[in-house]
């Protein structure tokens, strides 16, 4: 397990740099079909983005803490 524990620290990073940058393209997409810049697409379009990319964001986030957890645990068997 220790071997995996870089792999898991570098995973961990990039799934929440990916998350932010899925919440925040997610916040620019809905204000920008919310303005109505984009022709038959509604408030109700914003708002579903909108919370689809606030899922996907809490979602990573969560794998990302979860492989925090983890290396956590790794370090506490490795003292012992």
């Amino acid at each position: 397990m220790r071997e995996h524990l870089g792999f898991l620290k570098t995973s961990s990073a990039v799934v929440k740099m990916a998350a932010w940058i899925f919440l925040l393209i997610g916040i620019v997409g809905s204000i920008y079909v919310g303005t109505g810049n984009i022709p038959g697409k509604t408030i109700l379009d914003a708002m579903v983005n909108l919370v689809v990319s606030a899922f996907f964001f809490f979602f990573l986030f969560l794998i990302a803490k979860i492989a925090d957890l983890l290396i956590k645990i790794i370090n506490e068997i490795k003292k012992e």
